[in-house]
């Protein structure tokens, strides 16, 4: 396996992409995330008529820091004219990559025919998205699902149209939309596509990857050129790091001690305090406590004031109590 790029920006040999994932994937996460050992982060996704709108939302969702590149801006939309101008936007903010979203399974979004939505409209995925190659001078790449049902997979079809066009690499989720998060993803018929003689952007597959043992399987059963992590990050941004390390060893990396995983929180939830509105930064907080401080006999309670407390002050407190009531959780863990 050589140098994987994306344009001309170097990923290394195998990289780990941190997914982009709504109101997960933002600034305070992928702090925590790169400093752990992702290669390529994208932001959550912003919706293309927030940015044409100025909407404040969408717009907060352009920030992107230095400390954070390579970094793609991902926009998802189900009007061509509308993904064009929000292209460009997202192109202003000064991104590596311009990413849009085919994969994103949520009702309000795939019922309007934006996200997964498309996959019932292959000819109009593959005119918005040469659109959007033709009006940005960034690498446009692509994340979708393989198809909107077990009756309408045609990743393959999909993978040449949008290379005809111009992008520059694909992450493909191996779950159709009616899955939703369901069942199991199959990666078989990504490395399909990887492995297709037309084919020769990068094919990144996405989907179950939460540990060092399944990624190194799945590197080496289906060869790609890379994997896409999502929820097994939420909470728990040392997977990154642990996978490199196994596949470089075989052994595991120790696993973060309790010093470690309280730092590491207080200066997610610090950035999350200051990034967005006081109450807004606590509640995006919550979804991670449980996996920062996975499988500890008797935290209940503690969890419980984790997600209860709407202070600043007592939430930092209570993270400092957590430190010394369970310094020893993870020492003896491997």
């Amino acid at each position: 396996m050589g140098m994987v790029k994306i344009g001309n920006i170097e990923l290394g040999e195998f990289p780990l992409l941190l997914a982009p994932m709504e109101d997960v994937s933002d600034p305070p996460f992928r702090a925590v995330c790169k400093e752990n050992g992702a290669d390529l982060m994208y932001t959550e996704f912003i919706s293309s008529e927030g940015l044409i709108r100025n909407a404040e939302k969408s717009m907060q969702k352009l920030d992107i820091y230095d400390y954070e590149r390579p970094i793609g801006i991902q926009i998802f939309g189900d009007k061509i004219e509308s993904m064009r101008e929000a292209a460009s936007i997202a192109e202003a903010a000064q991104p590596e990559i311009i990413d849009i979203n085919y994969g994103c399974p949520v009702k309000k979004v795939a019922c309007k025919g934006a996200g997964a939505g498309i996959l019932l409209d292959i000819p109009k995925m593959q005119e918005m998205t040469s659109e959007i190659v033709k009006q940005v001078s960034l690498p446009v790449t692509v994340k979708t699902r393989l198809g909107w049902d077990d009756s309408t997979i045609r990743i393959l079809e999909v993978a040449k149209r949008l290379q005809d066009v111009g992008i520059q690499a694909l992450t493909i989720h191996g779950r159709t939309r009616a899955q939703m998060y369901k069942g199991e993803a199959d990666w078989t018929k990504i490395a399909e596509v990887k492995h297709h003689p037309d084919i020769h952007i990068p094919i990144f597959g996405n989907g179950d990857i939460d540990s060092p043992e399944k990624a190194l399987d799945y590197r080496n059963r289906y060869e790609l050129d890379g994997i896409m992590i999502g929820r097994a990050a939420i909470g728990y941004p040392w997977i990154f790091n642990e996978i490199k390390h196994f596949m470089k060893t075989g052994e595991h990396l120790a696993a973060p001690d309790m010093k470690t995983r309280v730092a590491t929180a207080k200066k997610h939830l610090q950035f999350s305090l200051e990034w967005k509105n006081e109450l807004q930064g606590i509640f995006e907080m919550r979804r991670h406590y449980t996996n920062y401080f996975r499988g500890i006999p008797n935290f209940k309670p503690y969890r419980a004031r984790l997600v209860e407390s709407e202070n600043p002050e007592e939430l930092f407190n209570i993270l400092d109590e957590i430190s010394t009531v369970f310094e020893d959780a993870y020492a003896l863990v491997e």
